[in-house]
């Protein structure tokens, strides 16, 4: 089974350069699949990582930044690949 987690970060606005190259240096205890950052307007940051777990598997996530660089707690995702019938 595919396990996708997804994490998105507001960062304060004007620091959302700081937030992307924040995210590039952090690192996993585990290597994924596959993994991908995304960026968007209002200075947001998405990271996904795609793993090969069960969907309840303890996989490592990414912390939470230092408050004084997002707007917000981050949220997250867990979702689960689904194949046809």
């Amino acid at each position: 089974m595919t396990v996708a987690l997804m994490w998105e970060a507001r960062a304060v606005e004007g620091r959302g350069g700081d937030l992307l190259a924040w995210v590039r240096r952090q690192e996993t205890a585990g290597e994924p699949v596959r993994r991908e950052i995304l960026r968007a307007p209002r200075d947001r940051v998405l990271v996904i990582t795609w793993w090969d777990a069960d969907y309840d598997a303890d996989l490592p996530e990414l912390p939470e930044p230092d408050g004084e660089l997002v707007t917000r707690a981050v949220h997250r995702w867990r979702f689960e690949s689904v194949t046809e019938d």
